[in-house]
């Protein structure tokens, strides 16, 4: 299964299309351009209006893209905020990360920065670009060039599912979530998209997305604010331990939806944005998971009774992480002994004598031995399901935390070694 043929829609897929509110003062547009395959809908544009707010986290990679790189100059340069009557602009094509292109990669975003700016009438630095796909290649930018045009042309309010469509890889289906919240009064709207299936890792924040509110919020306020539902969303989720050159993931805020404006992360008023905002984002974090290449098994791993939360992440991830672990749940083997491993080699702080293991609402394992109530073909029969929880306390404290993963199955060993086909 090669990224040029129409793979399977996951069966973890939602089972209706989301429907997606538009947000004023953001419109989108999506085309072929053919940067790896002919007729393929491969980039995706998007305007955001004049005196939006922008933020962004991005991977801490030591090999990112040269995309992530231009964002993050961006936004050091602005601080966020548009330049005085100008918009936004950000482009995402897929087909080519543009990673690992030295000077190359280099040009390539600077003469799509050119592009961008022209085509929509703003200035280079509030131009901000993604890339996925094969990393390593030259991005034939001048293909993306000769769309912008048409693109800037096409813009609309509703071309959400396009846009998503856009900027998938391996991917079997578009991710989009939306929500509203209210705000001193007012009501605002959120709505984003994301791409993911393989090379999924936290680190920061995870593949690409895309959130935009018609919220008035201040643009560290907002970078604030973006960067707390990350860790509880986008780096909280794992498919198979490995980090993108290329993660990103943008929130813009346009003001449109006449709320007083929100300078301060923590404002109370804004609480129920900041809720809807992590809505948004763990259903799209959620969405790339049960599109994890080869999935067929949603996973929920929870840690409790650690030193730390942070100690508490680091088991989950170890045990979200294992390949045993991963291919037992594939196996619908329910092989606890894998999970006792996975803790053991996390590192972090473990009590052996008072650890405990549930499958869902099974006991399976306590007080570090298997429970003397659980019987093997129970658990068996709880692996057979398609969404599965795991809940593991190491007996050492009060840290807790929630990590997202998927099984490891032959299918994801086909989509990788035919990727570049």
């Amino acid at each position: 299964m090669g990224q040029n043929t129409e793979p399977a829609v996951s069966p973890l897929a939602p089972e209706t299309r989301p429907q997606i509110a538009p947000v004023a003062g953001v419109t989108l547009a999506a085309g072929a351009a053919g940067v790896r395959y002919e007729g393929r809908t491969d980039v995706m544009l998007a305007r955001v209006a004049p005196g939006s707010a922008m933020a962004g986290v991005f991977t801490r990679s030591s090999t990112r893209s040269a995309p992530v790189l231009w964002c993050q100059d961006a936004l050091a340069k602005t601080g966020g905020a548009a330049p005085g009557g100008k918009p936004f602009g950000i482009v995402v094509n897929s087909g080519n990360s543009n990673a690992f292109t030295g000077r190359a990669g280099e040009e390539s975003v600077r003469a799509l920065a050119t592009g961008v700016a022209r085509a929509l009438g703003t200035d280079e630095s509030a131009v901000y670009q993604a890339s996925t796909g094969v990393i390593g290649e030259r991005l034939p930018h001048a293909k993306i060039e000769a769309v912008l045009d048409d693109l800037a042309a096409a813009l609309s309010p509703d071309a959400w599912h396009e846009a998503a469509a856009a900027i998938m890889t391996t991917d079997t289906f578009p991710k989009l979530a939306s929500a509203t919240a209210e705000i001193g009064g007012k009501t605002v709207t959120i709505s984003g998209f994301a791409k993911g299936s393989g090379m999924i890792a936290p680190d920061m924040a995870t593949m690409l997305g895309f959130v935009f509110t018609d919220a008035a919020i201040a643009p560290a306020a907002l970078q604030a604010m973006l960067k707390a539902s990350t860790d509880g969303s986008f780096n909280a989720i794992t498919v198979d331990s490995d980090t993108s050159t290329s993660d990103t993931v943008l929130l813009a805020a346009t003001g449109q939806a006449g709320n007083d404006p929100v300078t301060d992360a923590d404002d109370p008023a804004a609480d129920g944005f900041r809720e809807a905002l992590g809505t948004v984002m763990q259903d799209l974090a959620h969405q790339i998971v049960r599109d994890g290449e080869g999935a067929t098994k949603f996973i929920r791993i929870d840690v409790t009774g650690a030193e730390t939360d942070a100690a508490a992440r680091v088991v989950a991830l170890a045990i979200a992480n294992s390949p045993l672990v991963k291919t037992a749940f594939a196996g619908e083997d329910p092989n606890w002994g894998r999970i006792v491993m996975a803790v053991g080699k996390s590192g972090e702080a473990a009590d052996r004598d008072r650890l405990s293991i549930r499958f869902g609402d099974i006991v399976v394992a306590e007080q570090g031995w298997v429970s003397p109530n659980y019987r093997e073909e129970d658990g068996a029969a709880y692996m057979k399901g398609a969404e599965l929880s795991v809940t593991v306390d190491v007996g050492v404290g009060q840290g807790r935390s929630t990590v997202w993963t998927c099984d490891l199955t032959h299918g994801y060993i086909r989509i990788n070694a035919d990727y570049r086909s």
